[in-house]
């Protein structure tokens, strides 16, 4: 078994364990569901997050990328244990987290982390992807920015039309798992 996988596997068993629960909860999107993934439950652990992050930085290594990140919430823990294995490894990559919003003060800023500059080619992650809608928000930040979104990277994909909606947007997604490895287990 390759180290990827086993790190996958590890993973999986942490997220199954810890963060999914069927119970019937409302979703961001308005949407009634039967299950939920509550991923921060193991990407705030020093586990889940050193895990998380060894794979997607196995996922990228080959990518010509200046930085990874995402939309807070779901990608702050993942982009700071990134940010941190990366320089452990002698392989330091650059990671932003996206406001919802430009803050209201200081230099007004809607992605934060170190500066880069238009043209820069980054990825997309983010803990669950459901519909899209937190991906599709990024990508238009990231564009009115001037940076190119090579792919999003998430940890479960739910598969409600979040692969479909990035599609139409001309960009990939890339899960780690899918929501049905959870569902039929």
């Amino acid at each position: 078994m390759s180290s990827l996988t086993a790190d996958k596997k590890e993973l999986f068993e942490i997220l199954y364990r810890h963060a999914f629960f069927r119970e019937k909860i409302t979703l961001s999107s308005g949407k009634v569901s039967d299950y939920y993934i509550d991923a921060r439950r193991v990407t705030l652990t020093p586990q889940g997050a050193y895990l998380a992050a060894k794979i997607i930085l196995e996922m990228t290594k080959d990518e010509k990328i200046d930085a990874i990140g995402g939309p807070t919430l779901g990608a702050d823990p993942l982009v700071g244990a990134i940010a941190s294995l990366s320089f452990q490894n002698r392989q330091p990559i650059n990671t932003f987290i996206i406001r919802k919003a430009p803050k209201p003060h200081g230099k007004q800023q809607q992605v934060e982390g170190p500066l880069l500059k238009p043209g820069a080619k980054v990825i997309l992650i983010d803990d669950v992807a459901t519909t899209g809608k937190a991906f599709i928000e990024s990508l238009i930040v990231m564009k009115k920015e001037g940076f190119i979104v090579k792919k999003c990277i998430c940890l479960v994909d739910r598969n409600e039309g979040s692969k479909e909606a990035l599609a139409q947007e001309g960009c990939v997604l890339v899960p780690l798992f899918q929501v049905e490895e959870f569902l039929n287990r």
